[in-house]
């Protein structure tokens, strides 16, 4: 859908149980349809880049005043009754940023890297699990970043926009992958042409890199909805779970041609797994042909082992010129 015909909605705030099913009865009862959306969580935040119409016009809506309300409205539902953070609602014309690296950014600018401890919410991940990153500065010229996680879809991608939006510039990396595990490492400098060079400096650039490898982990169960778009419909889902004690870790709206697909990664309201028999009663109400559970793609068999330079991975990505610092220095890996 062209840009001039929905009106995008950024909104960040504490996440809770039911907090997504809140914004879409708020967005359902003022006559918004949501064409379009994706949600992250992590760290006890939220974020979400949401396209909207006027369900009566079919177009983006713009009354200043209707706009007003809007803003007003899901600001109270991202508030809570304890955001110890300010929740952030921002309207406007979609612009030509790809919506998951503006993700990115909005939970940067919310500083989702920031560790807290929430009692009675597990965390994404836990032990050995975790992304593991180091520092080391190369002759006071570079600092290498290296990184071992799991390997998924999109993982090198979000590292290199977190760098990016951090100001930082990559001159030379690779990235090595097995059947579970990824590792990359990165030759940085800060954009003023410096390397990491304070112990506050490295630690938030590890905290911020773990974030940008977490964000996106397919954590919860997969559910994908298919089934014929209507006003409301986000909103009829989502109750549905929060009454089923479900929450929606991650999620991906998509509509057309009068149809909607929809993705939701959902656990318990503990982090944990959902109860097989929740998930039969759900499919009962929602219909058992429209919500499919869905395979976890990171249990899929992989390829073996590849190592990738960055430069042939990215193409024109990376301007050559850049590699030409790197005649005489050898990969610590």
């Amino acid at each position: 859908m062209p840009a001039e015909e929905h009106t995008s909605i950024e909104l960040a705030g504490t996440d809770r149980p039911g907090l997504l099913s809140e914004v879409c009865a708020v967005l359902a009862d003022l006559h918004c349809n949501v064409v379009n959306a994706e949600i992250w969580t992590h760290n006890a935040r939220a974020a979400a880049v949401v396209h909207v119409t006027d369900d009566s016009m079919g177009c983006a809506i713009s009354d200043p005043k209707r706009l007003s309300t809007i803003k007003e409205l899901l600001c109270n539902v991202l508030k809570g009754s304890d955001d110890l953070k300010t929740a952030k609602t921002t309207l406007s014309a979609p612009g030509v940023m790809h919506r998951e690296r503006r993700l990115h950014q909005i939970m940067f600018a919310d500083r989702d890297y920031e560790r807290v401890e929430k009692a009675g919410v597990r965390a994404v991940e836990e032990g050995s699990s975790r992304p593991q990153v180091t520092l080391l500065n190369i002759e006071k010229d570079y600092t290498v970043v290296t990184m071992r996680s799991k390997d998924r879809p999109k993982l090198l991608f979000d590292i290199v926009c977190t760098l990016t939006d951090m100001q930082y510039v990559v001159f030379h990396g690779m990235v090595n992958t097995g059947r579970i595990e990824a590792y990359q490492e990165f030759y940085i400098r800060h954009v003023d042409g410096l390397p990491i060079s304070s112990e506050a400096e490295r630690v938030r650039v590890i905290q911020c890199l773990e974030a940008a490898i977490e964000r996106r982990a397919s954590e919860g169960l997969e559910l994908e909805l298919c089934t014929d778009d209507r006003l409301g419909l986000l909103s009829d889902i989502t109750r549905i779970f929060r009454e089923n004690s479900l929450c929606i870790r991650r999620a991906l709206i998509s509509t057309k041609g009068g149809k909607a697909k929809d993705t939701f990664y959902v656990t318990d309201v503990t982090g944990n797994p959902v109860d097989p028999k929740i998930i039969d009663s759900i499919r009962a109400q929602i219909g058992h042909t429209a919500l499919q559970v869905k395979c976890n793609s990171s249990l899929a068999p992989k390829l073996p082992h590849q190592e990738t330079t960055m430069g042939h991975f990215f193409g024109n990505l990376f301007k050559a010129r850049t590699f030409q610092n790197f005649k005489l220095i050898r990969s610590y890996s």
